[in-house]
Formats: structure tokens, sequence, C-alpha cells
């Protein structure tokens, strides 16, 4: 209880932000030494650097068959070395099954305080997080800082905050007293939450904290034991927040293999075996649609998915074209496009777009986007961090076959000079015009910097297309500028009845991809792009049942 004394004004204050949904953080985003401390950015470069070409002892480690790690930065083009133990199957079950007994009788308050304690422990660890993240995804400082340690931690206080509350929302006992003409029938009732069982997280190569941390805590916080399957060309980032979890349990007197980091390679992928396994009775996976769906359809899981969608622009009319088509090109260059919220496909009418100057025609608006984007890469102090690198050889090459495809190019992809690494894989994005009626272009998610300019016949055609795309690919962002109330509140129709998150009329320092815990909900389970939200109740409740029992009162 100590613990939970320490971390109770914590939880609280989570709580009460998932309530009033307003502005909360708790581990700050700016990586300031006033907050980090003076050396905590060169410490955290140096304990990156130090586990290059190791093997990650850190890890509970004590049963592993043997080592392996396959990945490579795509900045130096080179492997990182880092080698993380390999178990068995049979042993990630085992183990799983057997610290899972013990980890569901530990209270509800203890479960939580663990958890914050163990987030806690991460943030002395923010910057090694970081580099780990530039160097395995991609990513630029900034983002890789910000999203895979303060924001993926927020979120994953966000899970637990929520999870605490559901579980204590129920007392665990009562005394039932019904009145009975001359005698109270009186009866002791108790209830229990019990855990459903083995929590599976898969991650993904692009978001390896983020995407996973919300699975992994509301597992942990409902009392199930949690297996980690990172993606095996991404394991390094969420390997810390699995340490410290298995040192905070350690540490409490508990088994540390409550969490377990389980790694395969390109060569032998295990996420299937697992899966599958009887016992693995909840699944949160973060990847393409092909896998998720068949993830989906296994009998007998609980599974939480979010897979591929194709996002949109609607733009109609605009206070600030120049601001609003800055915004857009920040939007879809952030992070080269490798966002799950990133914009794909911008709707523009063949008439062109209104301002308070009149309407722009269409060309104009197009060419003054493409003059945007190819402002910012060009920009040798914005455009290298911006754009970070190209995650995958992959998603490089679809990028060439889509600007082969036929489709008028507006802006072609180049690679920009990265001044810190001259053998970064880069790409700017790619640009395209298509006529509306060119749909198996454009129908379909062209995961990184690829985007669609659409010419729509009037915007009542781009909000057609836009919800319908939604309704049948799914989408998990959509981003819309209308000066017209009426337009507005079509858009809002369309593409809510979508279940797609709307952004209206961004024209600062906010951008349709973001989205921030406590208050965004991430995905809507509304649509095909995903069947769960970060963090709603359903995310929760779903890993656990409510089972009762009573008995006669003395």
């Amino acid at each position: 209880m100590e613990l939970f004394k320490k971390h109770e004004q914590t939880l609280q204050k989570a709580i009460e932000a998932n309530h009033h949904r307003g502005f909360f953080a708790q581990f700050p985003e700016h990586p300031s030494p006033a907050v980090y401390g003076e050396t905590a950015d060169a410490d955290g470069l140096n304990a990156f650097e130090s586990r290059l070409n190791q093997a990650y002892k850190g890890l509970e480690h004590s049963k592993a068959t043997g080592w392996a790690g396959a990945e490579e930065s795509p900045y130096s083009r080179q492997a990182l070395g880092v080698t993380y133990p390999v178990f068995s199957l049979e042993t990630l079950i085992d183990e799983a099954g057997a610290a899972g007994k013990i980890w569901k009788k530990v209270s509800t308050a203890d479960r939580a305080a663990l958890l914050v304690e163990s987030l806690e422990r991460v943030s002395k660890r923010f910057f090694e997080v970081a580099y780990a993240t530039m160097h395995t995804t991609g990513q630029g400082y900034m983002m890789a800082f910000q999203a895979s340690g303060p924001h993926a931690a927020d979120r994953a206080l966000e899970a637990i905050a929520e999870g605490y509350e559901q579980l204590s929302s129920v007392p665990q006992q009562v005394l039932w007293n019904k009145p009975a003409g001359k005698i109270n029938l009186q009866m002791n009732k108790y209830w229990r939450a019990v855990p459903k069982g083995i929590n599976l997280v898969i991650g993904c190569s692009t978001f390896p904290t983020w995407n996973s941390v919300p699975g992994i805590y509301a597992g942990l916080i409902t009392g199930n034991p949690v297996i980690v399957k990172p993606h095996p060309m991404a394991i390094l980032p969420i390997a810390i927040f699995v340490e410290e979890l298995q040192q905070t349990f350690k540490a409490a007197g508990l088994p540390s293999n409550i969490v377990q980091l389980a790694i395969d390679t390109p060569q032998q992928l295990i996420s299937k075996q697992l899966a599958e396994h009887k016992s693995v009775k909840i699944i949160d996976f973060t990847g393409n649609a092909v896998f998720g769906n068949y993830l989906e359809g296994i009998a007998g899981k609980t599974v939480f998915t979010e897979k591929t969608g194709v996002n949109s622009i609607i733009l109609d009319s605009t206070e600030d074209l120049d601001k609003a088509l800055g915004n857009l090109a920040f939007s879809v260059s952030l992070y080269s496009g490798q966002m799950c919220t990133a914009p794909q496909n911008i709707y523009i009418p063949a008439a062109g777009v209104g301002t308070p100057g009149g309407t722009v025609p269409f060309d104009e608006v197009v060419n003054r986007f493409a003059a945007a984007v190819k402002g910012l890469y060009e920009n040798p102090k914005a455009g290298p961090f911006v754009l970070g690198a190209i995650q995958s050889e992959a998603t490089h090459q679809r990028i060439q076959a889509t600007a082969a495809a036929g489709a008028k190019v507006i802006l072609p992809s180049v690679g920009i000079v990265n001044p810190q690494f001259p053998q970064a894989r880069t790409a700017s994005p790619l640009i395209l015009e298509l006529s509306s009626s060119e749909k198996q272009m454009y129908s379909a998610e062209c995961f990184g910097p690829i985007v669609f300019i659409v010419k729509t016949k009037d915007t009542n055609e781009s909000i057609r297309l836009a919800s319908e795309l939604a309704e049948q690919h799914g989408a998990l962002s959509c981003g819309a500028y209308t000066t017209n109330p009426e337009t507005k509140e079509a858009i809002i129709e369309a593409m809510t009845d979508a279940g797609t998150t709307l952004s209206f009329n961004l024209l600062g320092g906010v951008y349709v991809n973001q989205n921030a815990a406590f208050s965004d909900f991430h995905g809507t389970g509304g649509n095909p792009a995903a069947n769960a939200s970060f963090t709603n109740s359903e995310f929760i409740s779903k890993r656990f049942t409510w089972v009762g029992y009573r008995e006669p009162a003395a």
C-alpha cells in the first residue's frame, strides 16, 4: 500500500482527465534539460550506443534457448547488432500461465501502483527510448522522443486509470437484504473480476511503443499476464518498457514473467503460433488488414486491432489558404507519411477552393500545396528532421511503383540529404493528381509519403467519396476545411456515421495526424481501420469478466 500512496495522486488525476477529456499530461513532452536533467540526452545516447552489438541481458532470460535480433537502422543502414533472449513457445505460455495465477490475486490498487511505478522508471530512460526508436523506425528525433516516450507513457497511464476505475466500480462484498413479510431474506454476495487469460500484444514497425503500451497496460491492470511480440525490425524501444516492468515486478517480490518479450526474426515468425495457442485469450494487434482480419477470425479470442485505412482531407473553403496548405504540407511530410493517421487523399472541387478573396482555381491550389511541401523538405533546418527516414525498403519501393502507375505527377518523390546521417533512406512526399473516376488508384491505403489529389465535381462528391472509403476500407482520421456551417454539418454527419475522427480548419500547431492521450480517442471501432479505441471502456472491460457468488448470511 505504500506504493499506492506514492502514486495515488497521479492515478486520481488520470481518472479525472479521462472524464473531463481536457488537456492532461503526466509526462512532459519536451526533452528539456530543466525537466529531465542536463545530461539526460547524452546519457540516453550513450545508453543506446552501449547496447549495439550486445546481448540485451536486462530482460528475464534464465530459460532462453538462444539469442537473436535482426534490427537495422534506417539512418545508418547498418545492423544494430542487438540480440534478445529467445524462448520456446511452451516456455512463454507456461511462464505466463504460472505468473498469471499470482498476478490475478494482486489487488487492483497494488496492480495500478506497480504499473504507474514502471512508467516512472521508464521516464528515466526516455532519451534512450528515443534513440532506439529513431534507429529502428526512422522517426525524427523529436517525434521519437515524444511519441515513444512521454506520449506512449501517457497512453499507458490512460489505460491504467480506466482499468482501475472499472475494476473499482463493483464492490467485492455486500449484504443483500430483501424484505419478505415478517422476515428479511439476507445473503452475502461477492464479486470477482476474473481475468480472461494470456494477453498477446503484437507490435508494429513504425510505432513500437505508442501502439503497443495501451494493450500491454490494459491487459496488466485487468490481471492478465502479457506476452509482447514486437515487430522483428523494431524490438529495442519496447524491450526497454518490458525490462522496466519486469524489474518493477521483481522488486515487489512478484514473478518478472507477468510480462514477457517474445521476439522473432523475418525468417522465422511466431505470431500465428502464439495467436492460435489455446491459452492465449486476448490479442492486441497493429498492422496490415490481411493479418488483422485473420486474427479477428480466430475462434475463442478477444481481439483488438488497428489496421490499414484511407485517411482523407476535404478541402472546400478556408479563411487562410496558405496557412491551411502549410498545415497540410507538414501533415503529409511528418515522418514521411508513415503514420496510421497521416492524410492520403486530398479532395478538391474542380471549381477550386473558396477564400475571403474569392475562389482560388483548382490548379493554383494544387501548385501552391506542392510548393509548400517542396519548401518544407528543401529547408535544411526542417526537412530532414520532419521527414525522418523510410522505415523499410518495401515502403521505398511502393513509392517508386506508385509514381510509375500512370497518374499525373505533380511533385516527384526525391531523396533528401540528412546532414547527420548521409546514408539515411529518405523520400519526400510523392504528389499525384487524379480524377474522382480513377478510384482504383486511391481507394486503398498506400502507406508512406504518397498523396493523391483527387479532383471532384464539387464538395458533395468529396464528402461522399471520403465517407464511402472510410466505410469500405477504414479511416483513422479525416481533416476538413470549410467556412460554410451547412457544409460543416454535412461533413460531420457523413464522417461520424463512417466512424472517423474529424478535425476542422487546422491552420496552426495542431495537425490531423496527432491524437492526445486522455482527450482524443484513437480509433473508434466504427469502421474497418480499427475494431477498438485507445482508450474507451470497451478496451478495458472485454479483458475480464465479473463473476459473482453468494451464500446465506449468518
